[in-house]
């Protein structure tokens, strides 16, 4: 299909975390976090290898103490995709995986110190040439906009974000991204809006401990959904409680349905009913398993029947209608038929044909 989005985006700077563009013009990068401990080096790195072979562009480890900070050097020297150290209290842990080949230091302005102990990490990461993104939470504002504001807003949260911006800006340092999150879709829209009008670094998004697999899908895809269609936005990271792997899924779902990033197999299907010719769901649950770990762009239609089936199939690569038996569509033109028993693997086999055949 290769439709173009309509969607005009935010004119922003662009960094780099390890090799991945952020910002400017680049693709809208997907990211994820460890959820190991990250002193298990070997549990870590399986880890970052199983989100990388579904499609992530960016990592974050967190990295709770000077142990752990240790143990991301060695995990540094195993992994080759953009780490993001998550740092929290105490300064001195950026400065030492920093030495380790950090991509990106993620902060916490609310907990990470005074400017002194700030400014030590700007340097530190001058002399390195990484990026910062400033974190601001809406669980962990700083104690005298508690007392301001009584309650997280969108203003107290961009007062919060404005301040360390403008002291990296005064220490002239530029390379900087930000995100601005809350558990609430509208507080988090918000705040994100404000901040988009005031300065043009990158902006990362998320909702916040959004929810286990079903209801952080849903609270993810309306927050960045709103925000990404007004065009704001540079990186995402869908927080679930769930396996890591599925927050890279949901992450590029929402930028395919958007138009803006196509990675991995967009399977278009029918919801089923009455007159359908095979089990759909079977079949659909069958296909995203097993092609999972394709990440090569490619459009596939799964219909039950012949009402809507034949003009989605000729919009895609690989398609099946619902028949008896049912017929598979390549390119787009009718190609030959197949019977429910093999139609799983058919499909399968004729993706993967596509692929390798350019």
């Amino acid at each position: 299909m290769n439709l173009p989005s309509p969607v005009q985006r935010r004119v922003s700077r662009k960094i780099y975390v390890g090799d991945v563009a952020v910002g400017g013009d680049a693709p809208i990068s997907v990211q994820s976090m460890t959820n190991t401990k990250t002193t298990d080096v070997a549990a870590t790195v399986a880890q970052i290898r199983a989100l990388e072979q579904v499609g992530a562009d960016i990592v974050r480890v967190s990295i709770p103490d000077m142990e752990a900070a240790e143990a991301f050097g060695q995990i540094r020297q195993q992994i080759t995709l953009p780490l993001v150290a998550d740092i929290h209290f105490d300064y001195k842990i950026a400065l030492r995986v920093a030495e380790l080949g950090v991509d990106c230091l993620r902060i916490n302005p609310g907990n990470i110190g005074n400017e002194a102990r700030v400014g030590e990490v700007v340097a530190s990461a001058r002399d390195h040439n990484i990026p910062i993104r400033i974190g601001v939470n809406a669980g962990s504002l700083e104690k005298d906009l508690q007392k301001k504001y009584r309650e997280p807003t969108p203003e107290a949260m961009l007062e919060s974000a404005q301040r360390h911006i403008d002291f990296l800006d005064r220490l002239d340092f530029q390379q900087y991204k930000v995100s601005l999150k809350a558990s609430d879709v509208f507080m988090t829209v918000a705040a994100y809006r404000l901040l988009a009008e005031q300065i043009d670094q990158p902006l990362h998004l998320g909702i916040t401990e959004a929810g286990g697999l079903r209801s952080g899908a849903v609270k993810s895809s309306v927050g960045l959904g709103l925000l990404l269609a007004e065009g704001i936005g540079d990186t995402i990271r869908v927080s679930l409680a769930a396996d890591p792997l599925e927050e890279i899924k949901v992450g590029f779902d929402i930028l395919k349905s958007l138009r803006l990033r196509s990675k991995g197999v967009n399977l278009i299907a029918c919801p089923s009913c009455s007159r359908q010719n095979f089990d759909v769901i079977a079949v659909v649950n069958a296909l995203e398993e097993r092609l999972e770990n394709i990440i090569e762009p490619i459009d596939v239609a799964v219909i039950g029947c012949v009402v809507n089936g034949p003009g989605e199939a000729k919009e895609v690569a690989v398609a099946v209608t619902g028949g008896a038996p049912n017929l598979i569509y390549l390119n787009g033109v009718p190609d030959h038929k197949v019977e429910n028993s093999e139609l799983i693997d058919e499909l399968e086999q004729q993706v993967r044909a596509h692929l390798d055949n350019g």
